[in-house]
């Protein structure tokens, strides 16, 4: 505990030279303070490495005494997701194409009205979810909720492989496959499907994009 104690104030000492050469190159020129807001960042993640044994959460409290709490990804975020192996929106490592990937691999699985288990079966927001989930981006369970996700897009001729079409007023929701076909649990005594996204005829309420788009 001691020598961990002396290992986390050597750091603190390491950062609070680093914080004030941060502010002094801040004041004197943008361009220099951005160059040593990147050895910033460089120097916690050597720190972090070389430390081993030293915790995330003694770490973050270190940089949080000297104005550099940032430096450290918290748990759940982007950056720290991304190091697990989970991707999320912001990084750019999701994007309309891995989610038409995804929700391909539930074709099949039949639909149950409130399920989420595709050992199961799902229902059409239960099986959205699920997709999105498996790739690292957390939706709210309902149809009602998840219309209120992302960004609004305009018109189905904008619509990109991806995004989700909702229907009926929020009853109904589906993964758009580019070419005017979609994927969706549609109705009980049926399987997830690809079929030809009939929303356009009738009955859209709503178009939403959750990653960046995929292909045309």
């Amino acid at each position: 505990m001691t020598d961990a104690i002396g290992r986390i104030q050597s750091i603190e000492a390491s950062l609070q030279q680093l914080a004030q050469g941060a502010r002094a190159s801040a004041a004197s020129s943008p361009a220099s303070s951005a160059a040593t807001a990147t050895d910033a960042a460089s120097f916690a993640s050597a720190l972090s490495s070389a430390m081993g044994t030293t915790s995330s959460a003694s770490l973050a409290s270190g940089l949080s005494s000297v104005g550099l709490s940032a430096l450290v990804p918290t748990a759940g975020s982007t950056t720290a997701a991304a190091g697990a192996g989970a991707v999320g929106t912001a990084s750019g490592g999701v994007t309309g194409d891995a989610v038409v990937a995804a929700a391909k691999k539930y074709i099949g699985v039949p639909y149950v009205w409130g399920g989420t288990n595709p050992a199961v079966g799902m229902d059409c927001s239960g099986f959205v979810q699920r997709v999105f989930k498996d790739l690292g981006v957390e939706l709210p369970r309902v149809v009602s909720d998840q219309m209120q996700k992302g960004t609004p897009v305009a018109s189905l001729a904008e619509a990109k492989p991806g995004d989700l079409l909702v229907s009926y007023g929020g009853e109904h929701i589906s993964i758009y496959l580019g070419n005017g076909k979609a994927i969706d649990a549609p109705v009980p005594g049926q399987t997830i499907q690809i079929r030809d996204a009939w929303e356009k005829y009738s009955n859209l309420t709503s178009i939403r994009r959750i990653v960046p788009a995929g292909g045309s």
